[in-house]
């Protein structure tokens, strides 16, 4: 039986697209981990390792030379080449309980070149606190709003700014939630215009969107620019 190489990592891709190619932790070794973060930081001089097991990742970072562990994300991070940051893309949290989300949104944006700022815990419970950020979202060139339970915090947001926003359904609340698909579809079903909508706990996504929206904004001369 033919096994394709596993390590037949993608170098072309940062051409193509922009950024290297990710690495997907979950089911992966840390040596496979290691391994795919040292071949692409050396060829791009920056790498990114989501769902990396927590028992692990600070291990794996250690191995690898200015790698930083992101516990809380489960993300490794490599930043060799420091691009310059440009714009602003600000990432919206709902709860604490969304936090692992956000940051590996926010950690995906930065590496993608983009001013990143957090606003956490700004959950349409507690309205007034998303309402005292409107100068930060209207002068963001994109927003990522990060949402579980019943997923309304995007809705609100995009009612208030003329900026993309992108909203991610994580998989936090009680049991109707049904692990974020209650979010998910609440968002896809928002009668606020000028949101996008990713996949259940899918910050990297998010976050890669909201910068490629960056950068075309940046190029443009619009809000944010830096």
């Amino acid at each position: 039986m033919n096994i394709t190489d596993p390590f037949d990592f993608d170098h072309d891709r940062e051409r193509r697209t922009g950024f290297p190619e990710v690495i997907y932790g979950q089911s992966k070794t840390p040596d496979e981990i290691t391994t795919a973060l040292l071949s692409i930081a050396d060829r791009s001089g920056r790498a990114l390792a989501t769902r990396v097991d927590g028992d692990h990742g600070a291990d794996i970072a250690a191995s690898v030379p200015q790698a930083q562990w992101h516990e809380r994300c489960r993300c490794i991070s490599v930043e060799r080449t420091v691009l310059p940051r440009q714009g602003q893309v600000a990432v919206i949290c709902a709860g604490t309980s969304d936090l692992a989300v956000a940051q590996e949104a926010q950690l995906t944006a930065d590496l993608a070149g983009a001013n990143t700022e957090l606003v956490a815990d700004a959950g349409v419970a507690g309205i007034h606190r998303i309402l005292a950020h409107d100068e930060l979202l209207r002068s963001s060139n994109a927003l990522v709003v990060v949402a579980g339970m019943e997923g309304a915090l995007p809705s609100v947001v995009a009612g208030r700014v003329s900026v993309p926003v992108i909203a991610v359904p994580t998989s936090v609340g009680y049991g109707a939630s049904l692990g974020g698909i209650a979010a998910l579809l609440g968002m896809l079903c928002s009668c606020a215009p000028g949101i996008s909508v990713v996949n259940i706990d899918n910050g990297f996504g998010a976050g890669i969107i909201a910068s490629r929206i960056n950068r075309l904004a940046c190029q443009g001369g619009i809000a944010g620019e830096s």
